[in-house]
């Protein structure tokens, strides 16, 4: 029996409702919800592939599992010894050490009912501040930002405002990829409204940036120069508004000093742009009657991202491009509830309910609402992600408690991070999937539920609250991450504040959720006017939301500050004076290309979900750096060659793409390559841990690094036709034996290997053979020249190739693997795989996931006059999730250019 539930989609912050179709036992299908105000029944690639990625239980951690010492492996235990010993051992090292002795490092994709069960257990029972998230890699600057400025945490803005806006100011942000829902919208509404300006600042030529208006292609790392320059601009034509300055506004006259140097020439120089471009930008931003900037990491990941994101606000302020339709500054969320973590104060440096931890009025309202002793609380604030992870390394942390997080891979300089988890007395690793990079260093393993199976709520980009509901229940013993939580707590309670009643009586997740809205009362955040049954009765909905009772409201606010009265204690917004810093690491002549870092249109984050799917590898197949072709003719490099990319902390080995995407100097990585499909931890081997000293976010996306030939001559491609998922598993203990190694997936059920060293590995092959299930039979044939060190493998199945492995020399193996992925049959004698082929077969490179349309597909039709809505009538791409329509205009655009 088919049944239909309501939810939301767990990638980034848009928010997305979703209609979850089950059979009762398994997820069967999805479609964007199209009663949901966030995306209104649209999804992005990574959406609608949801249910492929719950499709396979291979690699989900289903049952709890201790190890006794490092030495030994994980074992099976059940639910009481795997909770009390968590307990126990917290126990002994807070009594041996004290509160501060433990962490926990939690995730933005946590539901608010969880992420609330941490803080209570943290702050509450333990007294330890020592809480952070991955939110601190993506989001802290942009809290710090809004606190500084507006005097409080959360967008003034709403997705309507994307309709509304007359001028779009994209700031580190390729919204096209990273926020596909929400850029459809703004498409749209540029298509009926001609007049509407899209301004774009990026080092890259972004699909975003393509799409522009104008693009300003900044020098890594000078946002604070442009924005300063083009307030100077503003200043000088007059226009700001100097009424809204002087009533609503404190701090722009020392503002005001600070921008008279920068000149737009100067500005523009420092940034590496036209004067005429940055003074085009400030008037189209000055002179429309709403403009609105969409910002994201690459304004966040720095360590001057909060002075970016201060003088970005700057501009808003002075202008008044805020509280009215279609304006104001849209920090757009980089994980499905970040904000909701934040409304909790889920991380080191905030308590509940958008309150600080060194104000003490602040603290006496938490205990008073616990119901324990104000002395309870720490009024010292945690180590932020950066920080905690050292204080593990040096041993000042002894145990640390990590859920549904990756920083193993997600971390700048990961080798500290393998060293501190190394080094901690006591690992927890609370997870859905075995195969991420973290795992490995755990002492305990918890299961927890995922996407489909979970129950609470979410809070979006534009400050939503939206239900999650489960559509089926969770596999093997898992169990939610605050019921987790919640009887660690209480098991821990008993142990260290035993009394007569008990912080975590939960019974379930709505009783959470009423606690945590009790808290909010009378602050900026207040939903004491919201609950389960609105949630169910009248959909997702805004904060603030308090009680009215003298008229029943029943909907949240859409955008603050309409009347000019901020979240500050006298009610003004606060200029903040942003001197422009260059880069944590310049380059130098060992040193010399800018690293860029960031994210692809169909990956997330460490691809622990997306990875499941073969087909959302199609776009971009594989983990490669990307440099200019005149830097890489400099240097007598070519495209698919081996480079190894390294800083002063690391490097890795990655296959060369050469792209005019980025300028000369810099060079790009994508950041969702893991460990799981490299034989390295990916880019965040190179990338530094400086952090904002305001936000303490890491400078994630910039580094200094070189470029080199990684001259490797023995070569292998291998692969397989089977359940992608186990051949990863089977094959990616191996890669760590490599000098380069990567594991990617194609069609619909084939896993590949490229390996590359000095020579083959001792005894390696073997370990491959078995891995892919190549043993010596009568549908495997083998070549072998122990002269010239190859060996070539080939398996056949029901008539068609199976699976090979070209080791040595793997000339010809590209066009055997477009065989297998075509899974035609075999034509000919077998003997004749083994003749060597001339040339290199090119992968026809997937344009549109959810039509699967090739690029060669789509320029054919292009050569022949197609525009976009030709390519959409004949081909289909670009008519269901639309992630792809960018590309495609610039595929257009380019043909015409050319010819």
């Amino acid at each position: 029996m088919k049944t239909i539930t309501r939810s939301t989609c767990c990638y980034c912050g848009v928010g997305c409702g979703v209609l979850i179709e089950s059979d009762g036992e398994k997820i069967t299908g999805i479609q964007g919800d199209p009663a949901h105000p966030a995306n209104y029944g649209r999804l992005c690639t990574k959406g609608m592939t949801l249910p492929l990625t719950a499709a396979s239980q291979t690699n989900r951690a289903l049952y709890p599992e201790i190890r006794i010492n490092r030495d030994s492996e994980r074992q099976r235990v059940d639910w009481d010894t795997a909770l009390d010993t968590v307990a126990l051992k917290f126990a002994d090292i807070i009594r041996r050490h004290g509160p501060d002795s433990v962490a926990f490092y939690i995730s933005g994709q946590l539901l608010t009912e969880d992420y609330y069960v941490f803080n209570k257990l943290a702050k509450g029972l333990i007294g330890t501040n020592n809480i952070d998230t991955n939110s601190r890699l993506c989001m802290s600057s942009a809290v710090s930002g809004y606190k500084l400025s507006l005097g409080a945490d959360g967008p003034p803005t709403c997705y309507e405002d994307l309709e509304l806006a007359d001028c779009v100011l994209f700031a580190g942000s390729n919204m096209a990829w990273a926020h596909p829902v929400l850029y459809r919208r703004l498409e749209a509404a540029k298509a009926t409204r001609a007049d509407v300006k899209w301004i774009v600042v990026d080092p890259r030529r972004t699909d975003t940036a393509a799409m522009a208006d104008l693009h300003l292609q900044i020098q890594p790392g000078t946002d604070v120069a442009l924005f300063n320059g083009m307030l100077h601009h503003l200043i000088w034509e007059d226009l700001i508004d100097p009424q809204f300055v002087a009533e609503h506004t404190e701090g722009f006259a020392e503002l005001k000093k600070l921008v008279r140097d920068y000149t737009p020439r100067m500005a523009a120089e420092i940034c590496g742009i036209a004067e005429a471009d940055l003074m085009t930008a400030a008037e189209w931003f000055g002179r429309s009657q709403g403009a609105l900037s969409l910002y994201c990491m690459g304004l966040n990941q720095s360590a001057h991202g909060t002075d970016k994101n201060l003088a970005l606000i700057n501009l808003h302020l002075a202008t008044r491009q805020i509280g009215k339709p279609g304006a104001g500054p849209f920090s757009l969320t980089g994980q499905p509830n970040a904000m909701g973590g934040r409304e909790v104060g889920g991380m080191a440096t905030m308590l509940a309910a958008h309150r600080d931890i060194t104000n003490s009025d602040h603290r006496a309202e938490i205990a008073k609402l616990w119901g324990i002793d104000t002395d309870r609380l720490s009024p010292t604030p945690g180590l932020p992600a950066v920080d905690m992870f050292n204080a593990i390394r040096a041993g000042k942390i002894k145990a640390v408690w990590i859920a549904c997080t990756n920083p193993v891979h997600s971390m700048p300089d990961i080798n500290l991070v393998r060293e501190a988890l190394n080094t901690a007395e006591f690992v927890v690793v609370q997870e859905a999937f075995l195969n991420t990079d973290t795992v490995p260093y755990a002492d305990v393993v918890l299961p927890a539920t995922t996407w489909g199976e979970k129950s609470g709520t979410v809070t979006n980009s534009e400050r939503r609250i939206s239900r999650v509901r489960p559509a089926i229940a969770g596999p093997g013993d898992v169990r939610g991450d605050w019921w987790i939580a919640n009887e660690v707590a209480r098991r821990l309670e008993a142990q260290i504040h035993p009394a007569r009643f008990s912080l975590f009586g939960f019974a379930n997740e709505e009783q959470v959720f009423n606690e945590h809205r009790r808290l909010t009362e009378g602050k900026d955040l207040d939903i004491t006017g919201l609950s389960y049954g609105i949630l169910e009765s009248h959909g997702p909905q805004q904060w603030p939301m308090p009680v009215v009772e003298a008229y029943g409201e029943t909907r949240g606010q859409a955008r603050r500050y309409e009347d000019g009265v901020f979240a500050t204690p006298d009610g003004k917004a606060r200029f903040n004076v942003t001197p422009y810093l260059p880069v944590a690491e310049p380059t130098n002549s060992r040193y010399p290309f800018h690293l860029l870092t960031g994210r692809l249109r169909d990956q997330w984050h460490g691809m622990s979900r997306t990875g499941r799917v073969p087909r959302l590898f199609a776009h971009t197949p594989e983990a490669a750096l990307t440099m200019n072709p005149m830097d890489a003719e400099r240097r007598g490099l070519k495209a698919g060659e081996l480079v190894k990319v390294s800083s002063k902390r690391g490097g890795l080995i990655l296959p060369l793409s050469l792209s005019d995407e980025v300028t000369t100097g810099s060079v790009f990585a994508a950041m969702h390559w893991s460990g799981q499909f490299l034989n390295s931890g990916g880019i965040n081997e190179s990338t530094i841990g400086a952090v904002d000293r305001k936000s303490f976010q890491p400078e994630l996306k910039h580094a200094a690094v070189r470029v080199e030939r990684a001259d490797l001559p023995w070569r292998l491609t291998a692969a397989c036709r089977g359940n992608t998922q186990a051949l990863q598993a089977a094959l990616q203990p191996l890669l760590k034996d490599c000098a380069y190694a990567a594991i990617t997936m194609a069609g619909d059920d084939v896993a590949i290997l490229k390996a590359a060293a000095d020579s083959a590995p001792a005894g390696w092959l073997e370990q491959l053979f078995a891995a892919l299930d190549l043993q010596p039979g009568p549908d495997v044939l083998e070549y072998r020249d122990a002269r010239r060190g190859m060996v070539k493998r080939v398996g056949w199945q029901d008539g068609a190739l199976h699976g090979f492995v070209w080791a040595g020399d793997v000339t010809g193996s590209d066009q055997l693997l477009e065989q297998l992925i075509a899974g035609e049959p075999w034509q000919g004698a077998r003997i004749t795989v083994f003749s060597p082929k001339t040339g290199n077969a090119t992968r026809d490179r997937v344009v549109c996931n959810c039509k699967q349309v090739k690029e060669s597909q789509i320029r054919e039709l292009v050569a022949q006059g197609a525009n976009v809505d030709g390519l959409k009538n004949k081909l289909g791409c670009g008519t269901v999730c639309g992630s792809c329509v960018p590309e495609l205009k610039r595929m257009c655009s380019t043909t015409a250019v050319a010819s």
